[in-house]
């Protein structure tokens, strides 16, 4: 049996950029087209002229705060819950609606594998005929409908666990004898422990996919001393799957159905290849038509193919989060406003504001990467820059380029909260 989903996962890197960049224009035309905010968002832009990268970096970066505010401004009106992002609208189109914290509401469409999760459910091991035990949840949130859809398409059973019941969850699997688990790490954890303390043998859970939590290496040998093999994926209620993991545990392969950008933390500018910043994703969801969807997630482009054959770009994983506004003397102070700083002056490469001291006596230093001759005159210059743009004063520190970290932040909150 192959060991990849399909063939999508194994073409040239130059193929598959030039069938992404053949299907931008058409899925930039039709969200402007069927989706009445990218109508307003995208009023200015020609869709046929966006056929690269460096096309698709000019457009507006849409966040999830900005989709949210849209959602809330326009609920008043009948039919338009989504924010006028979603294409389709209630009837048979869009059999179901779910729910994220906010609310954001998000749609579900027809489309067989609507999520696209099939192709990380099968390189987490998973095979058509098989029983998989679903512990996702299925009410509000999409996750439960995301996988089980996913399962479907791959060809398996799903047994709709959902969330709690432990004991029946144990009695279940014992029963049932799914070939694995679907759901979070942290709940897997708790059932194979209750049945160790129940005394009841989980034999044929031999391999887990999971989501929603953080799967750190700890954990990873946690269940593989237990005889689980344990993949993580990475999706959002937004866009459905992004990256998902493989046998040869090295980052996360991208799905085929994304174009993903990973830009600067409150700028929608593409940082260079390796460097931590936010994960932004242009979906080819026909229903859902996101374009350049700001995740807020941080992470970063590994170098290289996939040891398994993979031949897509691949990410390190979930970094952390990119919104890092913080508050200073009572100000917020957001990553967007250092940008404005930054591209005040030439000289300097990137940038990274330290917040010290302690609550109530904040003191902040703007470090920057320059390899400018004149660093004292540059300082002065860019103190006046941070005063006019944030109305904080802070200090100047020039250091030499690529002296700062690595990790995507712009800002860093070093205070001391004790």
């Amino acid at each position: 049996m192959s060991e990849f989903f399909d063939a999508l996962e194994m073409r040239g890197s130059t193929e598959r950029e030039a069938a992404l960049l053949k299907a931008l224009p058409l899925q930039v035309a039709h969200a402007k087209l069927a989706s009445p905010a990218f109508a307003e968002i995208l009023q200015d832009v020609n869709p046929a002229q966006v056929t690269s990268r460096t096309a698709l970096a000019q457009l507006p970066v849409i966040r999830k705060h900005e989709l949210l505010e849209l959602q809330l401004k326009s609920r008043s009106k009948a039919g338009n819950i989504f924010g006028g992002f979603s294409a389709k609208s209630f009837g048979a189109d869009l059999p179901r609606v779910f729910a994220s914290p906010g609310p954001i509401y998000e749609p579900e469409g027809t489309a067989k594998d609507y999520w696209r999760m099939a192709r990380a459910i099968f390189a987490a091991g998973f095979r058509p005929g098989e029983l998989i035990h679903n512990s996702f949840s299925y009410h509000f949130v999409p996750a439960g409908s995301m996988m089980e859809t996913g399962a479907h398409a791959l060809g398996c059973t799903v047994f709709p666990g959902g969330t709690g019941q432990t004991e029946q969850q144990v009695q279940a699997m014992a029963e049932l004898q799914p070939a694995g688990y679907i759901g979070t790490p942290s709940f897997l954890r708790i059932i194979l422990e209750k049945a160790a303390e129940m005394g009841v043998a989980l034999p044929s859970v031999t391999k887990a996919m999971f989501g929603g939590e953080a799967f750190p290496p700890s954990l990873r040998d946690w269940f593989t001393a237990r005889g689980v093999a344990g993949y993580q994926c990475y999706a959002t209620a937004d866009l459905g799957l992004i990256a998902y993991e493989t046998p040869a545990r090295e980052g996360l392969v991208l799905d085929e159905g994304v174009l993903l950008e990973i830009v600067r933390p409150g700028t929608g500018d593409p940082v260079a290849p390796g460097e931590v910043g936010e994960v932004v994703v242009t979906t080819l969801n026909p229903t859902y038509p996101l374009i350049r969807f700001g995740t807020g997630d941080l992470s970063a482009v590994l170098p290289g193919a996939c040891p398994t054959g993979r031949t897509n770009v691949r990410i390190k994983g979930w970094m952390g989060r990119a919104d890092q506004t913080t508050k200073i003397r009572g100000m917020f102070v957001h990553p967007g406003q250092v940008d404005q700083i930054v591209k005040r002056f030439p000289e300097v490469a990137k940038a990274r504001l330290v917040v010290t001291g302690e609550m109530a006596n904040d003191a902040m230093t703007l470090k920057v990467e320059s390899a400018c001759s004149g660093p004292d005159s540059l300082a002065q210059k860019v103190t006046e820059a941070i005063r006019e743009v944030t109305k904080l004063r802070g200090q100047v520190e020039v250091v030499l380029p690529g002296s700062l970290p690595n990790d995507g932040k712009v800002i860093e909150d070093a205070r001391s909260y004790q």
